[in-house]
C-alpha cells in the first residue's frame, strides 16, 4: 500500500479539460444589459474576490458586477443570469477522458479522494451531476469555505473532512491560484498537470515559478504513487 492517504484534485483545467469561456457569456452579458467586454473586465479582476463569496449570492453578484460594468438590471434578469451562468459553465466543462478511470483506481488503492477548487456559485450546482462526483470523498469549494488557494485554510479543510492530515496527501493540479505552493506550505507533495491542452486554459495567478513533480496525464497519478510513496 503507498504511504500516501489521499490525493486532492483541482477542478477546472485538472480533473476537466482546458477551460475558457464559450460564447454563452455574451449572451449573459447582455441578458444583463452590460457590454459583453465590459463584462469580461470585471470578472476577470474580480475572480478570487467572487470566489470567496464576498459580494453575496450568485443573483447579488451578478448585480454587483453589472453595476461595475454599467448597468441596472431587474432582480427577474439577475435570477435568468445566475441559471444560464450554470449551464454556461456545463457547457464549457469537460472532464478529461481518464478523470473518472484516475479516481477509481486510487479508491481501489484504498486512497480517499477529493476535489479542491477555487470557484463560483456555478460549481457546486454543477458537480454533482458529474460521474466523478460518487468518486470523490470531499468536495471543497472556494465559495463555501470563504478561502481561495493558496490559503492553508482551503487546504486544510479538504484534510478535516477526509481525515487525513496534510502530509499523507497528494496534491494535483494545473498550478493556477499558486496551488501547488499553497499545497507544499501546509505539508502535501504537490504534483503539476502539463496536459498540452492547459496552453489555451484560462488561469489567474499561476504558480509560474514553481518547479516539482508533473505527471503529464491524470492517469500517471496512479503509476506515481504505484512507483513512489514516499516523494519528495
Amino acid at each position: 500500500m503507498p504511504s500516501y492517504r489521499a490525493v486532492l484534485f483541482d477542478f477546472f483545467g485538472t480533473l476537466t479539460r482546458a477551460v475558457t469561456r464559450g460564447p454563452t457569456h455574451v449572451e449573459i452579458a447582455r441578458m444583463l444589459g452590460c457590454d459583453p467586454g465590459a463584462v469580461v473586465e470585471v470578472l476577470d479582476r474580480s475572480f478570487h474576490a467572487r470566489a470567496r463569496g464576498r459580494y453575496g449570492s450568485a443573483e447579488q453578484t451578478l448585480g454587483w458586477i453589472a453595476r461595475q460594468a454599467g448597468a441596472s438590471p431587474s432582480a427577474e434578469a439577475l435570477a435568468a443570469a445566475a441559471a444560464a451562468r450554470v449551464e454556461a459553465l456545463r457547457a464549457d466543462t469537460a472532464l478529461r477522458p481518464d478523470a473518472v478511470a484516475t479516481l477509481r483506481g486510487l479508491r481501489r488503492r484504498g486512497l480517499r479522494t477529493a476535489v479542491v477548487s477555487d470557484c463560483t456559485h456555478e460549481l457546486p450546482v454543477l458537480l454533482p451531476a458529474l460521474p466523478v462526483a460518487p468518486l470523490l470523498d470531499a468536495q471543497v469549494y472556494s465559495i463555501e469555505v470563504g478561502h481561495c488557494k493558496p490559503d492553508p485554510a482551503i487546504y486544510l479543510e479538504a484534510c478535516a473532512r477526509l481525515g487525513v492530515p496534510p502530509e499523507r496527501c497528494l496534491y494535483v493540479g494545473d498550478g493556477g491560484s499558486r496551488e501547488l505552493t499553497g499545497a507544499a506550505a501546509v505539508g502535501m507533495t504537490p504534483v503539476r498537470l502539463t496536459a498540452p491542452d492547459l496552453a489555451d486554459h484560462l488561469v489567474f495567478d499561476p504558480d509560474a515559478e514553481w518547479r516539482g513533480a508533473a505527471v503529464a496525464t491524470l492517469s500517471e497519478t496512479v503509476e506515481l504513487v504505484d512507483r513512489f510513496p514516499a516523494l519528495v
